[in-house]
């Protein structure tokens, strides 16, 4: 009579089955590591918000309580304050300056890195300095001091300050914005350098030229990362505050052509003490900007070309 071995493994009982926590309890660890956040969100911006919603139908100085005026805030910022609309104008003339030259700078900087077989780290790093201390309260300083009487674009130019030019002070703002072309120029080198060289291949076949190459491979396999920074950039360029108010010397001057929405909204809150007034124009800023970003994410479907979907 013979036997036959077991092997061992089959002599092993299964291993139990892990068991699952209860549902209940995979909830509350996750509420416990996002609680930091919900408690920010909740304590440092919508609480923050509801206060300022509220004051904006108020008139508060910083000092005596918040007295109920209903729409007060809002017939007077639209009806009977000029220097308002002087910097909804300001603002507006801006951002059309502003963002346009921002990213065309950067679509050509990083068109030109992306052929750069050589020192692109150093480069790349280099143009993106400014977009981390352009935004600083000294830089904005050095910026006016280039663009005062007998500054450097004075002593080049011969044009005199343009800080204290009406014509030439929003300008000057404008490019300190467009010199801050680091951050757009980063993401617009990584979006070239997701677009497949077969393309560029298969049009130079067909005879296209490096401009033809440009405008019918480029730009709308780039379009996505164009629609990402141009909203990006509006958004920014909408809330602009240090830039303004360093070239102005905090006065928007001269005559009003540097009085930005921000600081003019600034002026009204913390300088007149006019605190529900400034709330209000606070609100109707994010409107606004919420009505432009809504505006760009309806009309990128004319233009905005996404290779997954196979059309535009």
């Amino acid at each position: 009579m013979t036997t036959t071995a077991i092997p061992a493994e089959a002599e092993r009982a299964p291993a139990p089955a892990p068991k699952r926590r209860p549902r209940r309890e995979r909830e509350g660890a996750a509420w416990v590591f996002l609680s930091p956040w919900v408690l920010g969100a909740v304590v440092l911006t919508l609480l923050p918000m509801a206060v300022s919603l509220y004051l904006s139908f108020t008139d508060y100085d910083l000092f005596t309580p918040p007295k109920w005026v209903g729409l007060r805030n809002y017939v007077q910022m639209f009806t009977e304050d000029p220097r308002y609309w002087r910097s909804v104008v300001t603002t507006l003339t801006y951002v059309v300056v502003a963002v346009p030259l921002q990213l065309a700078l950067a679509l050509v900087v990083a068109l030109a890195l992306k052929g750069m077989k050589r020192g692109k780290a150093f480069y790349r790093s280099a143009f993106y300095a400014p977009s981390l201390l352009g935004a600083s309260m000294s830089i904005a300083l050095v910026w006016r001091a280039i663009f005062n009487d007998g500054g450097t674009v004075d002593n080049l130019f011969g044009t005199g300050g343009w800080v204290n030019k009406p014509g030439w002070a929003l300008l000057a703002v404008a490019l300190l914005t467009v010199w801050q072309f680091g951050a757009p120029m980063v993401i617009f080198l990584a979006g070239l350098q997701q677009i497949p060289a077969e393309l560029y291949e298969a049009a130079a076949c067909d005879g296209a030229s490096k401009w033809r190459q440009f405008l019918s491979v480029t730009v709308p396999m780039l379009s996505p990362v164009i629609f990402f920074n141009l909203v990006l950039q509006t958004i920014q360029a909408f809330q602009v505050f240090t830039p303004a108010f360093a070239v102005s010397a905090g006065k928007g001057g001269p005559a009003d052509s540097t009085l930005v929405y921000t600081m003019y909204l600034y002026d009204r809150g913390f300088v007149a003490s006019h605190m529900g007034y400034a709330s209000a124009m606070a609100w109707v800023l994010l409107v606004v900007i919420g009505v432009v970003t809504a505006v760009l994410f309806r009309t990128s479907r004319s233009w905005v070309f996404y290779a997954s979907e196979g059309d535009r």
